[in-house]
């Protein structure tokens, strides 16, 4: 029996925070030449995932657009554990694994299920809120800052611009000479 079976796939509580669901259904352009979900459609999955959180949470595209702020990805990463194929159904969780107080800078963890529980894959994905008219990174409205509270967990960690500076890789620009011999 699958543990998602007769399941609302919108969100789950556990003994200490809530997770969003959210279910795909593999389709032949997701794979990749190896014939299994290529890593291109993970990235998809997490940000569509994200969008449905955000769209049950009074904050989707048309919200964020009256608001003039959208979410941006600073920094991806994936570990795979079991391959996904054509045809199955996978689903995604998003949790809140930490924030900054007032929620301007976040880190969503994704990971893919099967229906039968199967853990196939981890993805964690930080980033920021920006004003869209002015390109800079903003504090978000008292709304979002509610609906990612409802998320957090006593292991949710606080998140400042500090924490940009442990990423693995950052800006070296170079002579635009190198790039033309």
């Amino acid at each position: 029996m699958s543990i998602f079976e007769d399941y609302n796939f919108n969100e789950t509580q556990n003994d200490f925070h809530m997770i969003f669901y959210h279910k795909f259904e593999v389709r032949w352009s997701d794979l990749d030449a190896n014939k299994h979900l290529a890593n291109s459609s993970y990235v998809q999955y997490c940000a569509q995932a994200r969008m449905a959180f955000m769209t049950k949470e009074k904050m989707g595209v048309t919200q964020l657009s009256r608001w003039g702020i959208g979410p941006v990805i600073l920094h991806e990463r994936y570990s795979f554990f079991k391959e996904i194929y054509a045809d199955q159904i996978v689903i995604v969780s998003v949790e809140i694994d930490g924030c900054a107080e007032d929620s301007s800078i976040y880190r969503f963890v994704h990971k893919f299920y099967t229906p039968d529980g199967m853990h196939c894959a981890t993805a964690e994905a930080t980033g920021v809120w920006i004003d869209m008219m002015l390109r800079k990174m903003t504090t978000p409205p008292d709304d979002v800052v509610e609906a990612m509270n409802k998320y957090k967990s006593p292991e949710t960690i606080v998140l400042s611009k500090e924490d940009f500076k442990k990423f693995p890789f950052h800006p070296h620009n170079i002579d635009p000479a190198e790039l033309i011999k």
